[in-house]
């Protein structure tokens, strides 16, 4: 299959472009980060200070601060237990669809990836949103593939709809949209918007980015800023941890997220912390250099540099390690996760984005949270 190649850089006929520098600035300042300079002595500076700058938030990504990671997972844990208490959240995705017009080489929904492919209709869809409502649950967070054809803003808008009937929470991962879809999907009832830019390297990101409309790296950098500008109550920012320069990547994540707090103070922020996961017809597709103590480190570096932001671990990781971040800095958590196009009321109807690795039930982790002395949370918004 042969695809004209596009100037990653530059947007696409469709694509809006809003007014802003944010950008640049990140890239920029991301070009002179070098977490190689950095020592121990810089890091106890660090652990000295209780309100963080850019530059001390490098340092705790730094190799210098792996030394101190456990003095650095306790004063995490003091700031995720000020400003949270001992609650986590608790939401579960659902795929509704797994349609892709993208060619990533990390995906299992790419577009050449053979793969049996589905989308929910309405009556399904309900009836996946009832069954995970009937676990207790209270929030949701829907999930497509990135296809506009197959499914498309007023499908994803009706099954928000549908959503907001069951659950006091919907948050949407889906394709980058324009300001007026998102302000037309937050009428719908969507509150949150998740969207990972994969990697802050332009370069890599062309290279990993073959074709499709998610090739054109600024439209996907400013999601984030065209969903709040169209009126959604928060937004998530993170990177595939393992897909570049892990350190360079969480630098720039937490900067994206950092400039993003200070335009629009109203904005809840959330950080996700995925590392890259096998799939189907790709069982070695494993991260290699980010193991799970880098990746505490990365967590508590978002934790200590921006205090309120909410973060987030998936079922992407070991249930061991989710639970020992739990309420440790991990705020919020999946559970009960299937990552096909359905599978929570009838048979899965599509193939999975990638392997999970915990596979347990939302009575599970609630147990598991009470007996670590945490209140599970099924939701802290009351719709009006």
């Amino acid at each position: 299959m042969k695809r004209k190649k596009v100037d990653h850089m530059q947007y696409q006929e469709g694509m809006e472009i809003i007014p802003s520098d944010l950008m640049d600035r990140v890239l920029k300042t991301v070009e002179t980060y070098d977490y190689s300079l950095y020592t121990g002595r810089d890091v106890e500076r660090v652990l000295a200070k209780d309100h963080l700058s850019l530059e001390d938030f490098g340092v705790l990504l730094s190799p210098a601060a792996l030394p101190y990671l456990e003095e650095i997972a306790r004063k995490g844990m003091e700031k995720t237990r000020k400003h949270f208490g001992n609650s986590v959240t608790l939401f579960t995705p659902l795929y509704i669809a797994n349609y892709c017009e993208n060619e990533c080489v990390y995906c299992g929904f790419k577009a050449t990836n053979k793969i049996q492919r589905a989308v929910l209709n309405p009556n399904e869809a309900e009836d996946e949103l009832k069954a995970i409502a009937a676990t207790g649950l209270e929030e949701i967070l829907l999930l497509t593939g990135e296809s506009r054809y197959k499914s498309d803003v007023e499908y994803i808008g009706n099954t928000i709809k549908l959503a907001a009937k069951y659950f006091k929470t919907v948050g949407i991962e889906i394709y980058p949209l324009n300001v007026e879809e998102y302000a037309y999907l937050h009428e719908c009832g969507a509150d949150f918007v998740s969207v990972y830019q994969e990697t802050y390297n332009p370069d890599k990101y062309e290279q990993v980015h073959l074709w499709g409309s998610k090739r054109i790296f600024p439209y996907r950098f400013y999601a984030q800023e065209r969903a709040l500008l169209g009126g959604m109550r928060g937004v998530s920012f993170g990177a595939l941890l393992g897909l570049d320069d892990f350190r360079k990547d969480a630098f720039a994540a937490g900067l994206h997220a950092k400039l993003i707090q200070q335009k629009y103070p109203h904005a809840e922020i959330g950080f996700s912390v995925p590392r890259i996961r096998p799939y189907i017809n790709n069982a070695d597709n494993n991260s290699k250099d980010v193991h799970e103590k880098q990746l505490l480190q990365v967590m508590m570096a978002y934790r200590l540099f921006m205090p309120f932001a909410g973060i987030t671990i998936s079922t992407r990781e070991r249930a061991g390690f989710r639970d020992h971040t739990a309420g440790m800095v991990a705020t919020k958590m999946s559970a009960g996760v299937n990552v096909g196009v359905g599978g929570h009321e009838e048979e899965q109807k599509g193939d999975q984005q990638f392997e999970i690795s915990d596979e347990r039930s939302v009575k599970e982790v609630h147990d598991m949270l009470v007996q670590k002395g945490l209140q599970p949370v099924y939701t802290d918004y009351i719709r009006v």
